[in-house]
This record gives C-alpha cells, structure tokens and sequence, in this order.
C-alpha cells in the first residue's frame, strides 16, 4: 500500500511542474518570447493545454473575472499540495 501512496505523490509531484510549465509557457507566448509559429512551439503549447485544462477549466468556472489575471493555476497547485500533505501526513501513517 505505501508503494501505491509513494505512486500517487510522484504523479502529483509530475502534474505539479507541468502546472507551472504551462503558466511560464503561457507568459512566454502572450509576451511574444516564443515563435508561435513553430511547429514544436505550437505542438508544445497544445500539449500542455491537453494536460492542465481539464483540471482548471472547472476552477475558472468558480473563479471572478480578474480582468486578464487567470489565478486557476495556483488555486489547483495549493489543491494538488493539500491532496499530497493529506496523502503523506494522515493516509500513509495509517498505512504503516
């Protein structure tokens, strides 16, 4: 059972720098640091958006409008980071 809780927290871990891929990807390509027009820069940016909108799209749904500001990222990081302490903290003892 503790292998299968150390899986999860990996995957967690995993999911958590791909969050923060995305945000510096998109910062990256709304300030025009990256061709957009690359085909690897474009497979790239569709790929990361593959894997975190699923995740944030139910966020934003419960967000306010910030005015251009998108806070989802970091509302799903601390979600990620509470699921892990959880894990880590009450589940695996229990395990033990």
């Amino acid at each position: 059972m503790i292998a299968l809780i150390q899986t999860i927290v990996l995957a967690l871990d995993l999911y958590w720098w791909i969050i923060i891929a995305s945000a510096i990807f998109s910062w990256l390509y709304a300030f025009n640091v990256v061709n957009s027009r690359n085909q690897f820069v474009d497979s790239v940016s569709n790929m990361l958006f593959r894997l975190t909108e699923p995740a944030l799209r139910p966020i934003r749904r419960f967000l306010p409008d910030l005015g251009g500001i998108d806070i989802s990222p970091i509302i799903l990081l601390l979600i990620l980071f509470f699921i892990r302490q959880f894990l880590l903290t009450t589940v695996a003892p229990l395990v033990v």
